[in-house]
């Protein structure tokens, strides 16, 4: 048969090439219609009792993946199947189930059917990626009821013997988790997003993967020989001989450079000329600051503290978030965790939260506008905060703050939290510093007000592109225009450091700029305090950061200051990563 060549979008980096294993599963949608019931209280009963036979069945399946994600992946990856576990026990989930049989007299299998698609088709409904893909943990849910009601095994997915390349519709979370590694070394999905969890835990797992490739998997059969790429989301089924051997020659190269950046990853970040420079990583749950440290982070920069609302089914309330945040703090032993308040709204909602539906969610009610609207919420979690920094080097920090008045509002619950904790004789660090996220180009204008002020500064870059130069960053139309690289991104950049060293504060950044070694050398020439990324980019920037002498940078980050265009500030800067022998 010819070659396939197959795109979608890349999640996870790397190139393998193995035989293709087709893997379909139950979904909750694949269901019969079945009959109604006898009119008949009887038969209500024995139904609701096997309803409720598959649902503690389907809760020791939970528990049991669950476990096995703790000892293998680590505790924020288990969190996913908790989270489903905990959905099971949801009274707007399982108990609607219940009542679907008794008062529409349905079999079991019906009510799973109707209630699953109810509560998926409201995570569809979304504007958030992130949310929208929370559907598919719905659904996984509910095949793993119609096989309990059907008294059928799991999937068997971790029985896999020999290396291959997995291809599926989807993969739930609890498929994913049964992925042994060294056998199922890469996969392709017809569905699915880059914030998906199978996306999530492909990339903790190190398996190259490719999600949403449509309908050209269909002409993918049992056997044929992939060469997958992780990172350009590019598939090639039943390659040539030539192909196969580039395939296989680019992955064992792969292979050594991530070794040799893993060596790099422990140690200390220090340039050419001995200058120590602080690095820290991007946190979402509170075990991945235990893997950040295992990567040779300095701290963590950003604990985007969201994906902790985002991921319950309700509200956490304070003693859980507060088991986080210690968590986090005890997995640094010491170095800096900066943990910012929620940062829901735009991109991100929470469906118990019943926030606004808006036109333009990303200039409305979102972060610390939510926080403020809702300061029960806010206080409950600085006092979180605040207890977890007795127990480590605690930092908190506010986003999206855009003027002085929103900060000296935050501030001042931050104060209240302190004091009632004060009155109950609980402990906390009370020096605590307390900063603000500059995503807001108002936020960079006023730097020098906020600088008396504030302890930090950390700059979200993401954020701040978007607003200073009208780009939605979401929007793939208008992509070609956002670049942190743009002239008055960078003027904003040096406007903020500059105003936090002559008040003797820092600036750290903490958005994708931080992460990119062509930007290293900029960075370092403006002063840059502390740069925060995710931890698989510290090798990278441990390694760019080696070959820097600061002067040098600094001269060079005068020049850059001086062009008038993004395609200039990058030429200038690949010239000067060639002259020191560096190129990307």
């Amino acid at each position: 048969m010819d070659t396939l060549y197959v795109q979608g979008i890349g999640v996870s980096e790397g190139v393998r090439i193995a035989p293709a294993f087709i893997y379909r599963r139950k979904e909750a949608g694949d269901a019969p219609a079945p009959a109604e019931l006898p009119d008949d209280p009887g038969a209500i009963r024995a139904e609701l009792s096997r309803l409720g036979e598959a649902k503690r069945r389907c809760a020791r399946q939970l528990e049991e993946l669950a476990a096995k994600a703790a000892e293998t992946l680590g505790e924020d990856q288990a969190g996913i199947v908790t989270g489903q576990r905990r959905l099971l026990d949801d009274p707007a989930f399982y108990p609607k189930m219940e009542a679907w049989v008794q008062e529409k007299g349905v079999p079991a299998e019906q009510a799973v059917t109707g209630i699953v698609e109810q509560v998926a088709g409201v995570f569809e409904a979304m504007s958030s990626d992130y949310m929208k893909e929370r559907a598919a943990d719905i659904r996984d849910i509910g095949g793993r009821l119609l096989n309990a009601l059907a008294e059928k095994e799991d999937c068997g997915l971790s029985a896999i013997t020999e290396r291959v390349i997995l291809v599926a519709d989807d993969l739930a979370p609890s498929d994913t988790i049964q992925l042994d590694p060294e056998r199922v070394v890469g996969l392709i999905t017809r569905s699915g997003g880059a914030t998906s969890h199978t996306a999530i835990l492909a990339r903790s797992l190190g398996i190259a993967a490719v999600v949403g490739a449509g309908s050209a998997i269909d002409g993918i059969a049992d056997g044929d020989l992939i060469a997958v790429d992780g990172a350009a989301g590019r598939c090639i089924v039943r390659p040539s001989e030539a192909e196969a051997e580039q395939s296989r020659l680019r992955m064992e190269e792969g292979e050594r450079e991530r070794a040799a950046l893993a060596r790099y990853a422990v140690l200390p970040a220090v340039t050419a000329d001995g200058t120590r420079v602080e690095l820290a990583a991007n946190i979402g749950t509170a075990a991945e600051a235990k893997a950040a440290a295992a990567q040779g982070a300095g701290g963590v920069g950003l604990f985007r503290t969201e994906f902790l609302f985002m991921n319950a089914p309700a509200m956490p309330g304070e003693e859980e978030q507060f088991r986080a945040y210690r968590e986090a703090a005890a997995a640094m032993d010491g170095r800096p965790v900066i943990i910012r308040t929620m940062d829901i709204g735009g991109d991100k909602a929470l469906p118990y939260l019943d926030l606004p539906r808006e036109d333009n969610p990303f200039l409305g009610y979102r972060a610390i506008r939510v926080g403020l609207g809702r300061q029960d919420l806010l206080k409950v979690q600085l006092r979180a905060v605040l207890r977890a920094s007795a127990f480590g080097n605690v930092k908190v920090m506010f986003p999206m703050i855009s003027g002085m008045q929103e900060w000296r509002e935050a501030k001042g619950v931050l104060e209240e939290a302190k004091e009632e904790l004060r009155r109950s004789g609980v402990a906390f660090d009370e020096r605590i510093e307390a900063g603000i996220m500059v995503e807001v180009p108002s936020a960079a204008v006023m730097a020098g007000a906020f600088a008396r002020e504030v302890d930090f500064f950390s700059i979200g870059t993401n954020d701040l592109v978007q607003y200073t130069l009208a780009v939605d960053r979401m929007n793939d139309k208008v992509a070609y225009l956002y670049d942190y690289f743009h002239p008055a991104v960078l003027q904003l950049i040096r406007q903020v450091i500059e105003a936090s060293h002559r008040a003797g504060k820092w600036t750290g950044m903490c958005g994708g700029m931080a992460g990119d070694p062509l930007a290293a050398p900029l960075l370092l020439g403006l002063g840059l305090d502390e740069w925060s990324m995710e931890a698989g980019r510290l090798g990278v920037i441990k390694k760019e950061l080696s070959a820097l002498d600061r002067e040098a940078c600094r001269s060079l980050a005068d020049s850059v200051l001086t062009l008038d265009t993004p395609q200039a500030v990058r030429q200038a800067l690949e010239e000067f990563r060639r002259a020191i022998g560096h190129t990307l």
